[in-house]
């Protein structure tokens, strides 16, 4: 062994030690290397340093299902692969296709089976052929599997290595600590070929936790990353991981062998030839939340969940208070991390994240206003066998539809407030698809699921779609091009470098505004969103703009003097204020966006 590769060995040795302190760590070690470095692959002879050449302000992920856009005629992923290079290419470089895998619940989160691509959606030929173009993000659902999935059923009947796959309980155990989002029953009681077994269930009867106590389970999702990425996955979204270790008595989320997993991981991409990018979904409150960065050796990306509810309050209220207090509070990302900025997403807007940042007063009023605009709320139980609201569902669209005073009209404005707000701030903006094409809400999808969250999962048929975005007067079209206009004006913005630098501005409570400078120091920005319906009046010398320099507001082209007295900000006016404006996007290598004349589906159909 050279000298790299014996301190590789050393920090997976340390690692295995933490997660599995009774096995062979060499022997498993090298299962470890063969999994994930399968023969015919090498890894690096020196770890990738941590740094910010991950990504850079050309970076914006649309985040959407398979089959999101249908036509009963073509496969999903050959009409998304079209509709993305119709309609973003150029302005989006990244998209996150929820899990395209055969399931059976939760939208594509009960998987059977991870090695193939669901057939209703096309094949790996097609998830491929999206990759070449857009920077591809998969779903890990690492926590559970469909309880009619293979492994499971391979468990029940006893074979190896099946048979200690699954995390099991008794009825008799204090699970009384146990953190979780949902209200059906934790354990499951099933027949297995040993026996009447109980089996944890975090969050639905279909979705079986999955015990990673056993090397081998973590052996095999490894083999499961390779195959991702040899199919030119480059980001791994880890679902749901702050549940994957489990210890009775304990509340079983973020316990050390989760975080030791995770930074296991992170090694693994370290060492990868390939540039992938480790995110984690961890939907809870926000220290919880910062803890998986861990120290510069966890997750690349976490979501910034505090986020969409924060903004949410924020716009309903006409306040940026407690916006303000909670952005002061965020630590910058460490070197070669990044947030994951979003408002809305394919699940709905998690209340969790606010715990402790908004007072339950504050929390019905959301609720109220968001019910009264059409949404529903899913609830989660407490250990006192209270419930709590654990997320609210409804599009984010028409989460805009007013205020607590009730509904106005100002839904596009507040709306593309809302958005803009995403593109400034440190980290990497995504944007689901149904906020980028303003879909309203889907009451029909819930009744006939009875999910709540179905009003957020739209399905367009697109012969629908391309006749809304031809007709200018649309929401569809209004909503999609006045996002390409900012997020096309975003990515030409060095001062939105991801890790750019950033700090609020005290600019009062019906403004939100922070300061942005390229990593060069080279351009500063001043984004300004007004949260209110009034006309704002900003003295110039609130945001002490350089003398001698000539400032531009990038929205609306307006020259901004520094001896002007005001600015003026219509009701949910943004600008992005700024001493030089950026030119063009950044090349980069193995990237060829917005350069390919969109194709149409192979069946060879009239577009």
């Amino acid at each position: 062994m050279t000298k790299a590769a014996n301190k590789f060995a050393a920090k997976l040795d340390t690692l295995l030690d933490q997660i599995y302190p009774q096995s062979d760590i060499p022997a498993l070690r090298q299962e470890i290397l063969e999994a994930f470095w399968p023969e015919g692959t090498v890894y690096r002879t020196r770890a990738r340093p941590p740094g910010n050449n991950m990504w850079d302000e050309t970076d914006t992920l649309v985040i959407t299902y398979g089959n999101s856009i249908v036509d009963g005629v073509h496969k999903p992923l050959d009409l998304l692969r079209h509709f993305l290079e119709q309609n973003v290419a150029g302005v989006i470089s990244g998209v996150h296709i929820l899990p395209f895998f055969p399931f059976t619940s939760d939208d594509g989160f009960a998987v059977t089976d991870y090695r193939v691509v669901n057939s209703a959606l096309g094949s790996w030929s097609d998830i491929t052929r999206i990759s070449e173009e857009f920077k591809l993000m998969s779903d890990l659902v690492l926590n559970h599997v469909s309880s009619f999935s293979t492994w499971f059923q391979e468990y029940r009947q006893g074979h190896p290595p099946f048979d200690r796959f699954f995390f099991e309980a008794s009825p008799d155990d204090d699970l009384s600590e146990v953190v979780r989002p949902r209200t059906s029953p934790l354990l499951r009681k099933v027949d297995t070929a040993m026996g009447e077994r109980y089996v944890w269930c975090t969050f639905s009867n279909d979705q079986v936790d999955l015990d990673f106590t056993n090397p081998e389970v973590l052996l095999e999702f490894l083999r499961v990353m390779r195959l991702h990425i040899d199919n030119g996955v480059r980001i791994i979204r880890l679902d749901a991981v702050a549940f994957i270790w489990k210890e009775i008595g304990t509340n079983c989320i973020h316990l050390p062998q989760t975080h030791a997993i995770v930074r296991l991981m992170r090694l693994l991409f370290d060492y990868a030839d390939e540039r992938v990018v480790l995110l984690t979904e961890t939907n809870v409150p926000n220290t919880e939340n910062l803890s998986y960065f861990g120290n510069m050796n966890e997750a690349h990306a976490i979501y910034n969940f505090s986020l969409p509810p924060l903004i949410l309050h924020a716009l309903l209220n006409g306040t940026a208070r407690e916006l303000n207090r909670w952005q002061m509070a965020m630590p910058p990302a460490q070197l070669g991390c990044a947030y994951l900025n979003f408002t809305a997403s394919h699940d709905g807007i998690g209340m969790r994240p606010v715990e402790g940042l908004l007072s339950p007063e504050e929390t019905d009023e959301i609720v109220d206003a968001v019910r009264s605009f059409g949404g529903l709320v899913s609830m989660r139980s407490m250990s006192d066998g209270t419930q709590k609201p654990y997320e609210l569902n409804i599009t984010w669209f028409d989460a805009m539809k007013g205020t607590t005073k009730g509904e106005d009209e100002w839904q596009l404005e507040r709306f593309l407030c809302s958005q803009t707000i995403v593109m400034a701030l440190e980290g990497l903006p995504a944007f689901y698809i149904h906020a980028l094409l303003g879909t309203p809400n889907d009451r029909e999808g819930v009744e006939k699921t009875g999910v709540n969250r179905a009003i957020n999962r739209h399905r367009w048929d697109y012969d629908e779609l391309r006749e809304k975005l031809a007709d200018s007067e649309s929401t569809q079209s209004r909503v999609l091009e006045a996002m390409k206009q900012r997020i096309g004006i975003r990515v030409k913005q060095k001062a939105f470098h991801p890790n750019a630098t950033q700090f609020t501005l005290h600019l009062g409570e019906e403004l939100f505004g922070f300061w942005r400078q390229s990593l060069d120091r080279a351009q500063s920005m001043f984004a300004i969103h007004n949260m209110t319906d009034q006309e704002i009046r900003l003295p110039v010398h609130s945001i002490n703009l350089i003398g001698g320099e000539n400032w531009l507001d990038l929205i609306s082209r307006e020259q901004i003097s520094p001896s002007n007295g005001e600015i003026v900000f219509a009701p949910y006016q943004c600008r992005w204020i700024t001493n030089r404006e950026g030119t063009g996007r950044t090349k980069r290598p193995g990237r060829n966006l917005g350069n390919r004349k969109a194709s149409p589906p192979t069946s060879g159909a009239d577009w």
